[in-house]
């Protein structure tokens, strides 16, 4: 007898509290061609909420994951470092890439960033072009290309 794998929906996980930021983000996948879910949360506190299955989102399951975690690293209520660190501490939600989308460059905050076990970490851009760039291609390579294992509950 083999066991039944639910496959898991696939979609992108942003979570940032720049309008301007998120908008640049989303239109930057769209332009590349990667038509997943995309899933905007505005603070830390609402997108633990999210993927622990809590408060408002307590009738989702946590097996449905987001492919992709996009995290912005000052975010309100809830860092973005605390975030990354509740995320990759439980073994449910471990396993998900994450990558720090944020406009600090300081070394300390890049350092806590992989200590804590995020993917990669991207300083946006200020240049238009260069930040549609940078975003397409971590698209592209995080959700088409990179391969993840599948999570049973």
């Amino acid at each position: 007898m083999t066991d039944l794998i639910c496959e898991q929906p696939v979609f992108i996980l942003l979570i940032e509290d720049s309008d301007a930021d998120a908008e640049l983000a989303i239109r930057a996948l769209r332009r590349s061609r990667i038509s997943n879910q995309i899933q905007l949360l505005r603070d830390g506190a609402e997108a633990l909420d999210f993927l622990f299955c809590r408060g408002i989102y307590s009738d989702r399951q946590i097996i449905d994951q987001p492919k992709i975690i996009l995290l912005d690293l000052k975010l309100p209520k809830v860092s973005g470092l605390e975030v990354l660190q509740q995320i990759k501490a439980d073994p449910r939600t471990q396993m998900i890439p994450i990558v720090m989308l944020t406009s600090s460059a300081q070394d300390s905050d890049i350092l806590k960033s992989y200590q804590l076990g995020v993917n990669s970490y991207i300083v946006k851009p200020i240049d238009f072009e260069q930040f549609n760039q940078a975003v397409e291609q971590l698209g592209l390579y995080w959700v088409l290309i990179n391969k993840t294992p599948v999570v049973q509950a």
